[in-house]
């Protein structure tokens, strides 16, 4: 792998269960690899449980000999990874550490992950970064209907929206549709100023910020001018056939059963569809039902429908991120909350969480 270290036949034996390897670095690799303030080589140590140590050019690991295996394999991919273009942050280590323990082919598996670019904007590269991330894009391209289900963080919205303004651009989608149901607005729309979309504005503007992160403003407005990218309330899909576009409705846990019927219904030809959500975020009046949950029964043996669950280890946000979600997860099985038990109750306890992997039909 790589080419831009090698392998020594490795330092003095430490103990019967320990040994030492060293990895000689040119100098063009050696400081990407470290990291500011060797920032990425402590989390090298921390995930591979052996201590590893620059000295000059040359990379020193030591511990227990199946880590110092580990990390040479895993140093020398990263290394391949490096010299060809690709940049390493947090999450493509825990994603390399991750894949290298007890995985088949593992290294074939980090380069399709990291190797590929949705969207490269203001050289900002968008990818996939953990294992069901890169199930989830995959999906997007290979069913017409996908379901993307899973706790805040995950780059549920955020790829899909990637995905969807890499379609436009290249031309394979006339328009983009983005999507939410405007539950918390309700009954009290009448009450704030402004028209409907001004009203609505708040919980649309979400989209708008994703939206920005991957177009230039100038483009950006001159799409939304022809409406070639509409952003709108749900209410606004009602009576209409959608063709030729990438359509995502985001936050979907807060549709009804019915919204959920109707949105998918606008289906037309030559789109795509991609719906976002967290059943453990319904903010439904007591006593409705989710169309999310709902939806998973439904059309859970239909064809050319593919659904992507996420749990906490796909959160790339900060860290405890993760250990927020798998606290609230933890208590939340512990506990068995029962509010809007028809929402999520029966289907969630059926089902279970069924975490971390795709359901096509």
């Amino acid at each position: 792998m790589g080419g831009h270290g090698r392998s020594s036949g490795g330092g003095d034996r430490l103990s019967a269960q320990d040994s030492s390897k060293q990895i000689d670095l040119d100098n063009r690799v050696a400081a990407l690899l470290v990291g500011e303030n060797d920032a990425h080589l402590r989390a090298l140590e921390d995930l591979l449980s052996c201590d590893i140590s620059l000295r000059g050019n040359r990379l020193l690991l030591e511990g227990p000999t199946c880590e110092v295996e580990r990390g040479e394999a895993l140093v020398e991919e990263l290394l391949a990874l490096l010299g060809s273009g690709q940049e390493l942050d947090q999450a493509t280590l825990e994603l390399a550490a991750s894949l290298s323990t007890g995985r088949r082919d593992w290294a074939s598996e980090l380069e399709g992950i990291v190797g590929d670019v949705i969207l490269e904007h203001r050289g900002r590269r968008i990818r996939p970064k953990t294992v069901n991330q890169k199930a989830y894009v995959d999906a997007i391209r290979a069913n017409t209907i996908t379901f993307g289900i899973g706790p805040a963080g995950t780059g549920k919205t955020y790829l899909a929206m990637a995905m969807a303004t890499s379609a436009l651009l290249s031309g394979a989608v006339a328009r983009i549709i983005l999507t939410r149901p405007a539950v918390e607005a309700g009954e009290k729309l009448g009450f704030l100023p402004g028209g409907l979309m001004e009203k609505v504005d708040p919980y649309l503007r979400p989209l708008f910020d994703a939206l920005y992160d991957m177009m230039d403003t100038d483009r950006l407005t001159e799409h939304l001018q022809k409406g070639t990218i509409e952003v709108a309330p749900l209410a606004y899909m009602r009576g209409r056939t959608l063709n030729d576009s990438l359509i995502i409705l985001d936050e979907a846990q807060n549709t009804t059963p019915e919204q959920m019927k109707m949105f998918l219904t606008r289906l037309g030809f030559g789109a795509t569809m991609v719906v976002t959500g967290d059943i453990t975020q319904i903010d439904l009046p007591r006593g409705q039902h989710s169309g999310l949950v709902n939806v998973r029964e439904v059309l859970a043996n239909v064809s050319d429908i593919a659904f992507i669950h996420f749990d906490s280890h796909d959160v790339v946000r900060h860290k405890l991120v993760q250990d927020i979600v798998s606290a609230y997860k933890k208590y939340g099985e512990q506990h068995q909350p029962t509010h809007r038990g028809t929402a999520r109750g029966t289907a969630d306890r059926r089902r279970g969480s069924r975490a971390g992997g795709t359901r096509t039909g």
